[in-house]
């Protein structure tokens, strides 16, 4: 998609990296247009790809060639530098409310246009807490991933796991960084358990270990 940048927070993709991934995030500000402001400053030296209003309007703000600043450390699978290997999308959200359904369906209508433009398949649509589960937490328990993988948007686990694989191995074949198990498994159920607690359970390793046999990271994926 062709598009004049708005933010002036941006780069070229290093080594020619294509995008293979899309992450998720929340904006954690009051407004959308507080966020706009923020991801627009040159000074916070953050930005996006596309930012989406409560209402459902999208604003492209970084061409998809380029490699906007919304990622920060961490990593997914083989990728270490996830700006330049993703799209970054922000909602308009201050952390703690619902995701209205105008922002929903533009969110919908905007991954289908930008997995389809990359060949970016759904098990590659994360969240920022899935790529940096010591710092993040967006886009938060109230984000309905099971909507986006119901429309091939996403992946969302079977009944179908082992209860018997140990979670972290199942963890890192989905694509989870190395991290400390309490983070891992936190992020972990605040995309597919939200609202579990206590330690660590069998319906904790059965879901992973069923995403990690249907979706393996890294198929044939070079490491940047």
């Amino acid at each position: 998609m062709a598009v004049l940048p708005v933010s002036p927070n941006f780069g070229d993709r290093r080594e020619g990296a294509r995008p293979d991934l899309i992450v998720l995030h929340y904006t954690a500000m009051p407004t959308c247009e507080a966020a706009r402001d923020r991801l627009c400053d040159p000074a916070a030296e953050v930005s996006a790809h596309y930012l989406i209003s409560e209402a459902g309007a999208v604003e492209a703000l970084v061409p998809e060639e380029a490699r906007a600043w919304h990622a920060g450390a961490g990593g997914w699978g083989a990728v270490r530098d996830v700006n330049s290997r993703s799209i970054g999308i922000e909602l308009a959200n201050p952390g703690d409310a619902p995701f209205p359904e105008p922002q929903m369906a533009a969110l919908e209508a905007l991954l289908a246009g930008v997995m389809a433009r990359w060949a970016i398949p759904p098990e590659r649509v994360i969240g920022h807490s899935d790529m940096a589960p010591e710092r993040k937490c967006d886009p938060g328990p109230r984000f309905d991933w099971r909507r986006l993988a119901l429309a091939g948007l996403a992946v969302w686990p079977g009944q179908g796991g082992d209860a018997d694989t140990e979670l972290s191995a199942s963890l890192r074949a989905i694509g989870y960084p190395e991290a400390p198990a309490d983070c891992l498994l936190a992020a972990f159920r605040l995309r597919f358990r939200p609202g579990a607690a206590g330690p660590e359970d069998s319906a904790d390793r059965a879901l992973a270990a069923d995403l990690a046999r249907r979706f393996p990271v890294d198929g044939g994926r070079r490491a940047t």
